[in-house]
């Protein structure tokens, strides 16, 4: 058995290719993958080279966390069915090339029970689940604060920003971006320069650039809280006499869990978290590519999405 998928051969070395496709066992799902998204944040560290030591790392590596597809098989004990439209977070069903991790196929083997199922009028923006649920987990951490203040209006800041919302919360957000601060949204989005603020009580940082983190504390009320959610290459370090003086807290988000994807699944498939207007490119499974490259150093790019139907 084999499937098309994109595999990274080393950093910069991409292409679409026909790859082994590993049999499951009675219990697992076989699912034809509609779409899959490229994540700007670890996926660009993948194929940059700037990856720091990862569990599971090395090339090749077919990479992607979000898909969304179709079940074409599933086990009798499993609760899913042939039909049923579900997000897949990647898989590892490759053979000898690494699934890190493993999303970026055209027909996965997985375990069905790492599949969640998506209501079945649920568009492309179903492969945003997991960075929907990364935003969930940053926000619904047991005694966490809302944001007053996101750093980065990409999807992720964006995210967060609708995930306060619907907790009752009012953020500001900061982009320097002049073509990301555009557009009407239910909260403010500013230039950092153009706000004077010193006494925010809890900033989210959804940029990744560990540069940041003295100016950040700088903008703290004394006792406020940074939270990291966002993934950081560089070694993160501050200068401590602010932050004492600050008594500043840090707090870092990881990635998503099990609860968080099928809790956003669930306000998805309602409706109240609207992920209608993430995407702004859309190309062919086979141009993956340039694709790539695209997310990657195109600013104008917020999401870019691969369209895997029709791959051949």
């Amino acid at each position: 058995m084999e499937t098309h998928a994109v595999v990274l051969q080393g950093p910069k070395g991409l292409a679409l290719q026909s790859v082994p496709l590993v049999p499951g066992d009675a219990s697992d799902a076989v699912v034809n993958v509609e779409v899959s998204g490229i994540s700007t944040g670890t996926e660009k560290l993948l194929w940059s080279g700037d990856m720091p030591p990862f569990p599971g790392m090395g090339y090749p590596l077919v990479p992607g966390y979000e898909a969304m597809g179709e079940v074409a098989e599933v086990g009798a004990n499993s609760n899913l069915r042939p039909g049923d439209k579900v997000f897949i977070p990647g898989a590892n069903c490759f053979g000898d090339i690494r699934g890190l991790f493993g999303a970026s196929a055209q027909t996965i083997v997985t375990d069905p029970k790492r599949l969640v199922r998506l209501d079945r009028g649920c568009g492309p923006e179903g492969a945003l689940l997991a960075l929907a649920a990364t935003a969930r987990h940053a926000i619904a951490a047991p005694g966490a604060d809302l944001p007053e203040l996101i750093v980065g209006h990409g999807v992720l800041g964006r995210l967060i920003a609708r995930f306060a919302i619907l907790r009752g919360g009012a953020p500001t957000v900061w982009e320097i971006d002049p073509s990301r601060r555009a557009g009407s949204h239910d909260y403010e989005v500013l230039d950092p320069d153009a706000d004077s603020r010193t006494d925010y009580g809890c900033i989210f940082d959804a940029t990744g650039d560990a540069s940041l983190l003295n100016t950040l504390i700088g903008r703290l009320a004394k006792g406020g809280e940074i939270v990291l959610a966002g993934f950081y290459p560089d070694p993160v370090s501050f200068a401590f006499p602010p932050a004492f003086m600050k008594e500043a807290r840090l707090r870092i988000a990881a990635e998503w869990t099990r609860e968080d994807l099928v809790a956003t699944a669930s306000l998805m498939n309602s409706g109240k978290l609207r992920l209608d207007d993430l995407i702004t490119h859309t190309v062919a499974a086979s141009d993956a590519s340039k694709a790539y490259e695209t997310a990657f150093t195109d600013t104008s790019c917020l999401k870019m999405i691969l369209d895997w139907e029709g791959t051949a």
